[in-house]
């Protein structure tokens, strides 16, 4: 009886410790995404958490620490896109032309990237430049599976498969993105169109 009520005992600080650290990390994604990095302190995210400051370091050594937690978490998010937005019965460039829509659209409109996009912009703080380095290159990975996927299944010529994938994306991002800078804005369907044209005749397999 007694070995069962401490198993119950640590079974409920467990998920308290759980319950604790989530709230932690949501209110921090909170004010990462309203005040940028910089602006963000372990205090504000202490309050916003509505726990003691010291509470935050039992989990998290730095802000340092608590902002990659936010990435990985942004990360998992962009992930869940991605296998959503998959149809395996489309052909290989119909629908990472497809994935790649949905992912940078999700990207673009989360108050989080946005507000760190900004602060990158207006003065630069590297922690935030690394962190949207860090979700481009996770982008990128998961492209390359699905490029050497494609390979291995015969669908393109094999090559180099990060080369490829990094191409992919800058291509995708030059015409939903900065071509918007220079020319009138392209629809969805003709980004897709091109996209598939350019990468079709130069990796289709013969």
């Amino acid at each position: 009886m007694t070995g069962l009520y401490f198993w119950s005992f640590h079974e409920e600080e467990r998920s308290l410790e759980t319950d604790r650290k989530r709230q932690i990390i949501e209110a921090a994604g909170r004010s990462f995404a309203t005040f940028g990095y910089k602006a963000t302190t372990m205090e504000l995210v202490a309050k916003l958490a509505g726990v003691g400051k010291g509470t935050i370091y039992t989990f998290f050594e730095t802000k340092e620490e608590l902002f990659g937690a936010i990435i990985e978490s942004f990360k998992q998010e962009l992930r869940n896109v991605a296998e959503e937005a998959i149809d395996r019965d489309l052909p290989f460039f119909d629908n990472l032309a497809n994935v790649l829509n949905r992912i940078l659209v999700y990207r673009d409109q989360h108050a989080l990237f946005v507000k760190l996009s900004q602060e990158v912009r207006d003065i630069g703080t590297q922690v935030a430049k690394e962190g949207l380095h860090s979700l481009e290159h996770s982008v990128v990975d998961y492209i390359e599976r699905e490029v050497r996927a494609a390979a291995d299944k015969g669908e393109i010529r094999p090559g180099n498969t990060m080369v490829t994938a990094y191409s992919m994306l800058k291509l995708y991002l030059a015409l939903s993105t900065d071509w918007n800078d220079r020319f009138e804005p392209l629809p969805r369907e003709r980004i897709a169109e091109y996209f598939t044209q350019l990468f079709r005749s130069g990796l289709e397999a013969r």
